[in-house]
C-alpha cells in the first residue's frame, strides 16, 4: 500500500487557479453592469429585472460557441478576440428575430485554467457587451483534465434578448416575390469555417501564425482571428422602424443553409453571383484546398455576413442609408417563386 495522499489538486484540479481567475475578471464583468442587473458574481444565478418598457415583450435567448477558431488563438497566443467572437455572434443570432440584447452567461472550460488567458477572453466578452449595451451576468469556469486535451480552451455562452412582439422578423406572410435581398459585408471567416481553414493553413501551406496572409497586408494570426462584427448598432433603427421583412445571419451552413430558415415555402432566395467579389481569403481557402464552389458555399461566409430582405419600395433607401453610415452594403439578389430554398444565378 502507500500512504501517499491524492487530492483534487494532484488529480489535475486547482481550485486556486479558478479563484485567480475569478478575481482578474471580476472587475470586467461589473463594468458590464445594466439598469436591469440585480446582482454581483459569485452567487449561484444571475439577476436581471423582468420589468421592461416594451408593450408586449417577448424574450429570445440562444447559444454557441466559437468552436476551433480558439485552436488559432492558442497558437497565436491572441485571446481577447475570440471572447468579442462569441458575443457578437450570439447578438447577431437574436438580432435577425428583431431583438436587443439583455444579458449573457459564459462558459469557459479547460484541461488547465490560465487565469491570464481567461481574462483576456471575458475582457473581450466584456468589450462587447458594454457595446451593445448588454450586461454579463454570469458564467461557469470549468477544469477537465482528461476530457480536454493539454492546452486546450473552450469557450461558449448564451444570451437572451428582447422584442416587443410588434417587431418580431421574419414577417412571413409580407414576403413576397421581387422583394430586395441586400448583403453586408463579414469581417473575415466569422466563427465558421476553421476546421478548413486550419487545415489548409497550417497543415497544406506550412504557414505560421506570424507569416504574411497570402495575398493581404494582414499576418495569417490577424487574417484568421479577425473579430466576428456585429450588426447590432446599424441595424436595430431599421427593425424598430418596421423597414425589414427579415433577415439572416450567415454563420455554419453559409448563404446556402442560412437564407432558407427566415424563408416561407413558397419563395425562394435567387443570389446573383456576379455582385460580389469572394474576398481573398476565401479565394486562397477554396483554391489551396480545391473546394468546389458548393461546397465552399455551405463551409464559409464568402465575405457576406448577413443579408436583409426588403421590399422593393423600401431596399433603395435602406441601401442609400447604409452607406451613408459607411456601410458597403450592395443588392445581393430578390425573391422569387418557389419552394423555400436557395438558387444561384
Amino acid at each position: 500500500m502507500t500512504d501517499k495522499t491524492v487530492s483534487y489538486a494532484t488529480s489535475g484540479v486547482d481550485i486556486n487557479r479558478q479563484d485567480q481567475a475569478l478575481a482578474r475578471i471580476k472587475p470586467l464583468v461589473k463594468a458590464t453592469k445594466t439598469p436591469g442587473v440585480r446582482s454581483d458574481i459569485g452567487l449561484f444565478g444571475g439577476l436581471f429585472s423582468a420589468q421592461f418598457p416594451e408593450a408586449k415583450p417577448i424574450l429570445v435567448a440562444s447559444m454557441d460557441g466559437v468552436g476551433t477558431k480558439m485552436k488559432v488563438a492558442r497558437l497565436a497566443d491572441t485571446w481577447n478576440t475570440v471572447g468579442g467572437d462569441l458575443v457578437n455572434h450570439c447578438i447577431n443570432d437574436i438580432l435577425v428575430q428583431g431583438a436587443r440584447p439583455l444579458f449573457f452567461l459564459d462558459y469557459i472550460a479547460a484541461q488547465r485554467l490560465e487565469p491570464e488567458v481567461i481574462e483576456q477572453i471575458v475582457t473581450g466578452m466584456a468589450e462587447a457587451s458594454k457595446a451593445a449595451g448588454c450586461a454579463l451576468i454570469g458564467g461557469e469556469l470549468a477544469e477537465m483534465p482528461g476530457v480536454y486535451a493539454e492546452g486546450e480552451v473552450d469557450v461558449a455562452g448564451t444570451i437572451v434578448g428582447l422584442v416587443d412582439e410588434g417587431d418580431l422578423l421574419p414577417r412571413l406572410d409580407a414576403l413576397a416575390a421581387g422583394d430586395v435581398l441586400i448583403a453586408l459585408p463579414s469581417s473575415g471567416l466569422h466563427t465558421n469555417g476553421y476546421s478548413l481553414a486550419r487545415k489548409v493553413c497550417f497543415d497544406v501551406c506550412g504557414l505560421k501564425v506570424d507569416d504574411t496572409f497570402p495575398g493581404t497586408d494582414q499576418t495569417v494570426a490577424e487574417a484568421l482571428l479577425a473579430i466576428h462584427r456585429s450588426y447590432l448598432g446599424l441595424l436595430m433603427p431599421l427593425v424598430k422602424e418596421h423597414k425589414l421583412l427579415a433577415m439572416a445571419h450567415i454563420t455554419g451552413g453559409g448563404l446556402t443553409d442560412n437564407l432558407p430558415r427566415v424563408l416561407p415555402g413558397h419563395l425562394d432566395a435567387a443570389i446573383d453571383t456576379t455582385s460580389w467579389e469572394i474576398p481573398t481569403l476565401f479565394r486562397f481557402l477554396m483554391e489551396k484546398s480545391g473546394t468546389s464552389i458548393e461546397d465552399a458555399r455551405r463551409s464559409f461566409n464568402l465575405g457576406v455576413g448577413m443579408v436583409l430582405i426588403a421590399s422593393k419600395d423600401e431596399a433603395p433607401a435602406i441601401l442609400a442609408r447604409l452607406k451613408e453610415q459607411g456601410e458597403a452594403a450592395w443588392v445581393i439578389g430578390e425573391m422569387v417563386v418557389g419552394s423555400g430554398s436557395v438558387v444561384y444565378r
